[in-house]
């Protein structure tokens, strides 16, 4: 054996996964702070109905959507280091702006304060001219936040293909997804108590800081695996083992990352990009519904997040997405090495297994009756399903695509995710709404008023994975990388 081989490997790729863990936990806790305060705090000092937050949640999802088709792309321009940078100070500065839209609003409807504005009767010229600019001044700042956000997937994916060999990808990918669960959980004991002790906006601003913390420590601790003083060789040649070879010099690796150049529109010309275009159409909407809904969930049914039941019935959920969802890139690497299955086969038996998860979503509603705590664990189920799934999904783009795609593909992916999202956010806030307002003249399936239009929602969640399962194994039957001639 040689020297290289009987040295002890390193682990430092899993100080790696620890820091896109720790991202993409920042991402999602910027991302919930809007919904865990909006019916307590914010929409009664706005007078904001549900349509009005459908509508801020529905263009965040719309622009950040679009901004990722390019995302992705600036990813791989920008190179790892320097473009996770950059994705993370944007949203951190977004979050950050939401603290400011009260003064703004007051300034510009020149009202001496906050207090004033929350006693103004919304039907009144002024009332209506604070909603207005309420409401767009939280859209610009959400529309920071999404610009900033869109690069946290692309950048973590492909740091991801740097640093992990294909069958531990999707074991990687699901660790560093599980922070968006943990964001979750972590939220709804947090943020209210600050929005308590300090007031919402101080809130955003808390929170919104922690990723300047995360942006700093990335400078010292990325750079790619060749380069880095803590990747030993035989780490290195276990991280590079997909290829093959006995042994790996700079050069060499170099080239393999740069691999051959796609345009975007080139992108599109392959099956594999619209099975993963697919999988993300159909599902993350229903990611999205529970991160921006589960609190006004819980608060028709009597359970706000300015109670500890209403707070612990968001730990709870988001704390079984986290334990449930970690073990989604164990499956695969275990259809890999016990089954003898390629990475693309082990992770699409997987990814079908997570799709019945959801189903259960369906029987959140007419079982809420009984207790909140069973549509709390339901809707923890289906998540758990979510983010399993999301994980072995992402995980599809490295093993069909060279590592010079990989962001971008990840960015045209996430981009029509946005788009179910903005349906979903939107179409659900105007449905509430207008359910609320019909009373028990609204039924679907024995539900009435409100709680029939949530059983609406819950019904697409129930089947979205399946159906957008069956047509990606349509589009690629069997695992086929991609060949650019």
């Amino acid at each position: 054996m040689t020297p290289v081989e009987t040295s002890k490997m390193t682990n430092f790729r899993w100080v790696i996964c620890g820091m896109l863990f720790m991202a993409t936990t920042i991402n999602y806790m910027d991302r919930q702070v809007l919904s865990l305060l909006n019916t307590n705090y914010i929409s009664t000092e706005f007078h904001w109905d549900n349509d009005d937050y459908g509508t801020i949640t529905a263009i965040f999802s719309l622009f950040y959507a679009f901004i990722s088709l390019f995302a992705g792309r600036f990813i791989d321009w920008m190179g790892t280091k320097k473009g996770y940078i950059w994705a993370i100070v944007v949203w951190s500065i977004g979050a950050c702006l939401h603290a400011g839209c009260g003064v703004a609003t007051c300034w510009l409807n020149d009202i001496d304060s906050i207090e004033t504005l929350r006693t103004v009767e919304k039907a009144s010229q002024v009332g209506l001219f604070g909603l207005t600019a309420s409401v767009w001044l939280f859209i610009a700042c959400r529309m920071i936040l999404a610009m900033g956000e869109s690069g946290n997937f692309p950048a973590a994916i492909k740091v991801t293909a740097e640093y992990f060999p294909k069958k531990d990808r999707a074991l990687a990918t699901s660790i560093f997804n599980a922070g968006a669960s943990i964001g979750a959980l972590i939220a709804p004991l947090t943020i209210p108590a600050l929005a308590d002790a300090f007031g919402w906006e101080m809130a955003f601003i808390i929170i919104g800081a922690i990723g300047f913390v995360w942006a700093g420590l990335w400078v010292f601790v990325y750079t790619s695996p060749v380069k880095s003083r803590f990747v030993n060789k035989s780490e290195l040649i276990y991280i590079e083992s997909d290829r093959e070879v006995e042994a790996i010099d700079a050069a060499t690796a170099d080239e393999a990352d740069n691999g051959p150049k796609f345009s975007l529109l080139d992108c599109f010309k392959y099956r594999q990009t619209w099975a993963f275009i697919v999988g993300k159409l159909f599902t993350d909407g229903v990611w999205w519904f529970f991160l921006f809904w589960a609190p006004d969930y819980f608060n028709q049914l009597g359970y706000p997040v300015t109670t500890m039941t209403g707070k612990m019935l968001l730990f709870v959920l988001y704390l079984i997405v986290t334990v449930v969802s970690i073990y989604g890139g164990y499956l695969p690497k275990l259809f890999v090495e016990k089954r003898g299955m390629n990475p693309y086969i082990g992770r699409m038996r997987a990814m079908l297994i997570f799709a019945f998860f959801p189903i259960f979503a369906m029987f959140a509603q007419p079982l809420s009756g009984i207790s909140p705590w069973i549509p709390a664990v339901i809707i923890g189920l289906a998540g758990a399903g979510h983010q399993a799934w999301s994980a072995n999904l992402y995980s599809t783009i490295g093993d069909m695509f060279p590592k010079s795609a990989v962001a971008t593909i990840t960015g045209i992916g996430t981009m029509f995710g946005g788009l179910c999202s903005f349906a979903i956010n939107k179409t659900s806030g105007v449905l509430f709404d207008y359910a609320e307002a019909q009373g028990e003249a609204f039924t679907f399936f024995g539900q009435t008023g409100k709680p029939a239009g949530y059983m609406i929602v819950f019904c697409y969640c129930a089947v979205a994975y399946l159906i957008g399962w069956v047509i990606m194994k349509a589009l690629v039957p069997k695992y086929k990388p991609v060949v650019v001639e």
